[in-house]
This record gives C-alpha cells, structure tokens and sequence, in this order.
C-alpha cells in the first residue's frame, strides 16, 4: 500500500582519525630551599607514653579563642514568650472582671426598676383604694339585684 522507503546508497566519506598529540618531555625544576630562620627557637616537649616509648616535639601553642559572653540560663525570646503570656492572662483576667461587672450592675438596674414598679404600683393602688372617707362624689347603694331576661331588674 504504501511504497517502500528507497534508501541512498552509502557514500564514500572521508574518514579522518584525530590523534592526540604528544608533549614534549616535562624537565622536573626541584623548587628552591630557602632557609626560614624563626625569631625564637620554639620549645621541644618530651612525653612518656605508658608503654615505655618517649616521644620529643615542638609544642604547638593553641589558638585560644575569643571569649564568648555568657548566655543568660533562659533564652530572651522564652522570656518575652512568657512574659507575653503573662501579659496576655491579665488582660483576660480584666476582661473576665469588667464581664462580671456589666452582669451585675445590669442585675442593679433590674432590681431598681422591679423595685419602682412596686412602690408606684402601690401607690397607685392606695389611691385607688384608698380610705373610706372619701369625700365628694356621688354614693351609690348598691341593692340586690335580679337580672331576668338579660334585663337588670333593681
């Protein structure tokens, strides 16, 4: 169905091999000795190992280094951490505290007006009521009455 692929014969290329080149042989330089002459002849330690052996040589004077300033016990961030805590505790105590006093003056308030509500109530129900001496008005006798026939008979 489909034609086959026709392929070019190979054709003749020039094939170049690359080699590498050699160097010249290396001519070793010995490097120069050049006496040091030290300001102090430095002192030579001896040591007896345990097993009996004697070891000698210069002693090296170590480096010391620069003081470290002393760190505090507790870390500062621990104690702005805790301190902050602190701090945050008696804010919510305040809180806690300034709640507890809006309830109660509102508990107040309450027994206050409860309190007027009585007083005039009472007041108002001895004026109403009040005293048989009442003077002025109209008197009323009130008898026994019949109601027959949905009809008030005196």
């Amino acid at each position: 169905m489909y034609p086959e692929p026709t392929h070019p014969a190979p054709a003749e290329r020039a094939v170049t091999a690359y080699q590498p080149t050699p160097l010249p042989p290396a001519v070793v330089h010995p490097a120069p000795v050049v006496p040091v002459q030290l300001a102090t002849a430095p002192a030579v330690a001896s040591i007896v190992l345990p097993d009996g052996r004697i070891v000698t040589g210069y002693a090296i004077n170590h480096p010391q280094p620069a003081p470290v300033a002393a760190k505090p016990a507790v870390s500062r961030t621990a104690v702005n951490v805790a301190l902050g805590g602190v701090g945050f505790l008696a804010v919510c105590g305040g809180l806690l505290l300034l709640t507890s006093f809006i309830a109660a003056l509102t508990a107040f308030i309450g027994q206050l007006i409860t309190l007027a509500a009585v007083v005039f109530g009472g007041w108002i129900a001895v004026q109403v009521l009040g005293s048989s001496s009442h003077k002025g008005g109209t008197t009323v006798n009130i008898r026994r009455a019949v109601i027959k026939r949905n009809h008030f008979h005196s």
